[in-house]
């Protein structure tokens, strides 16, 4: 997952040491988590969010082990290739990417080896889903952006990130709700 510090990989020879390459050192091990990102409801050119925000903050809970965008037919393919190349599955569906979302979400709540399911997205049809999750003894992060960010999301959901967009001559910010800081 994006992020981290990087360390070398070395091998001994007998005319010494070589360096073979460069592994990402991972200090903590915390909680195991599963990102979903509803891509057409949080990655909009209007909010300026970077999945980097998104990862930056989850490190603190714990480790990424699941990270799936789910974007629409209309997606860009430059979106596609940057959603990839940081480290994350891109899913591309011809239909509602809200079923596609609950359905590969369902499927981390029935994972034995995920703590935590973490969706970044502003609509409440996923209501259901964080309930569910919550019920199955998982904890649940919903990470969204306003305006349009459901209410019944933000209060059901065990921690609330509420990333704040981009606006001009600044980066995003974050605010964290409900006892989570990073």
């Amino acid at each position: 997952m994006p992020g981290g510090s990087w360390e070398k990989i070395i091998s001994m020879t007998k005319d010494g040491i070589k360096s073979i390459g460069m592994i990402k050192r991972k200090a903590k091990r915390g909680k195991k988590i599963a990102l979903l990102i509803d891509g057409p409801n949080i990655l909009r050119k209007e909010f300026g969010i970077k999945l980097e925000d998104i990862v930056d903050v989850l490190e603190s809970i714990g480790d990424i082990r699941v990270a799936k965008v789910i974007l629409n037919q209309y997606a860009p393919q430059g979106l596609i290739e940057a959603v990839s190349n940081q480290g994350f599955e891109a899913v591309v569906v011809s239909g509602e990417t809200g079923v596609k979302l609950a359905v590969e979400a369902m499927r981390e709540i029935y994972n034995p080896n995920i703590d935590v399911i973490a969706i970044a997205t502003r609509n409440a049809e996923f209501l259901p889903v964080i309930l569910k999750a919550k019920e199955k003894g998982k904890e649940t992060v919903v990470i969204g952006v306003e305006p349009g960010f459901s209410v019944a999301l933000k209060h059901a959901a065990d921690y609330t990130i509420v990333l704040e967009p981009k606006r001009e001559g600044r980066g995003s910010e974050r605010e964290l709700n409900q006892g989570f800081q990073a």
